[in-house]
């Protein structure tokens, strides 16, 4: 045999044993799923609106960090507008408002939806008015039903979300579950289901040590039983997967643990880690002065490894695309966690 010969011999046995994305979706709906998706190509990052809030929530990481005191409020509209359109052009086209509570200052949210597609997290006390923001996506931070909600957060916030925001079909519930609310999942998940909304699960991080509120290795894997359980009795109201229930109660990837050195969104003006990780492109988590650059997605002062984050535990999976190349199984996994991140936003319908 030529030396020609064995070249092409290897290189048809190197092309055999090559896995396409065709072979890892199986069949021809989840490719076009593929394509859906890798057309998207989000780009987030995250604004504190403001410093003030409405309320004040046991357990809130924004406060307990004293992230509220690092900077002033930017209150010149002008200024704001200046640095949207500078964010714009920096590529991103997922603008994540924040605080505080940013419906306190509707004219800043609307600086932000008037130039890039924007999501606003709040804590639903005050609606949201829709003739003025008709398409942008909320998310409304819920700790239990009534009884837990007055006991965290001084009003029973849920029942005064739900009729703001009863059939509104850009609206979902970011549910922290906590070991004190496990009993009243589904009460919660059947509350919203029938109000025609959407809810979707994280999981509690104490970061204020309050008495009562550690995990347990019993309770998480309670608490995953129960997501897993909910998503396959109301799987047109969870926005859920059972893999990203894996991966954020287990703190754990395809053999990896999370922390520090895995996490994907670190803003870019503190990420001195060597090597890199694979991470959210340009990320930056914005105070409200627009100048200060605050460490991650959540609290500056939270220890990684014990971070229960979901929206980090999310794009872990997510920019570890490759990672997940290995067998239809991983692709399957990686494919649906980013599509419920993608419905989250609206980059792709419910």
């Amino acid at each position: 045999m030529t030396q020609a010969t064995q070249t092409i011999d290897k290189t048809n046995e190197l092309k055999r044993s090559m896995i396409t994305i065709r072979d890892l979706a199986g069949d021809e709906e989840t490719l076009q799923r593929y394509n859906n998706i890798k057309k998207l190509n989000i780009r987030s990052s995250i604004y504190d609106v403001t410093n003030k809030c409405n309320l004040r929530c046991t357990g809130c990481f924004f406060y307990s960090s004293e992230q509220d005191k690092v900077a002033s409020d930017e209150t010149d509209l002008g200024k704001l507008e200046d640095f949207v359109l500078g964010e714009k052009a920096r590529g991103v086209n997922n603008a994540i408002l924040i605080g505080g509570e940013p419906t306190l200052f509707l004219d800043r949210i609307e600086v932000f939806y008037k130039h890039l597609p924007t999501f606003c997290a709040t804590n639903g006390l005050i609606k949201v008015p829709r003739d003025r923001f008709p398409d942008m996506m909320i998310g409304i931070s819920l700790w239990g039903n009534d009884e837990h909600e007055e006991k965290l957060r001084g009003k029973k916030t849920f029942s005064i979300s739900l009729k703001h925001y009863e059939g509104d079909d850009k609206v979902y519930y970011l549910y922290t579950i906590t070991p004190n609310n496990l009993d009243v999942i589904e009460e919660i998940t059947i509350k919203i289901k029938n109000a025609g909304l959407k809810i979707h699960y994280q999981l509690y991080s104490n970061d204020e040590d309050v008495s009562g509120f550690d995990w347990t290795d019993e309770e998480k894997e309670m608490v995953k039983d129960k997501m897993d359980e909910m998503l396959d009795k109301y799987p047109e109201t969870v926005v859920s997967t059972k893999y990203y229930h894996q991966v954020l109660v287990d703190n754990e990837m395809l053999g990896r643990k999370w922390g520090w050195n895995e996490c994907p969104s670190v803003s870019l003006d503190w990420d001195d880690r060597d090597p890199q990780p694979k991470r959210l492109i340009g990320f930056q988590s914005f105070a409200s002065d627009l100048k200060t650059i605050h460490r991650c997605c959540t609290s500056d002062t939270r220890e990684c490894d014990s971070c229960n984050d979901g929206a980090a535990k999310m794009s872990w999976i997510m920019t570890n695309k490759r990672e997940h190349m290995k067998s239809p199984e991983d692709f399957r996994n990686w494919l649906e966690v980013t599509e419920m991140f993608a419905k989250l936003y609206q980059y792709v319908p419910w």
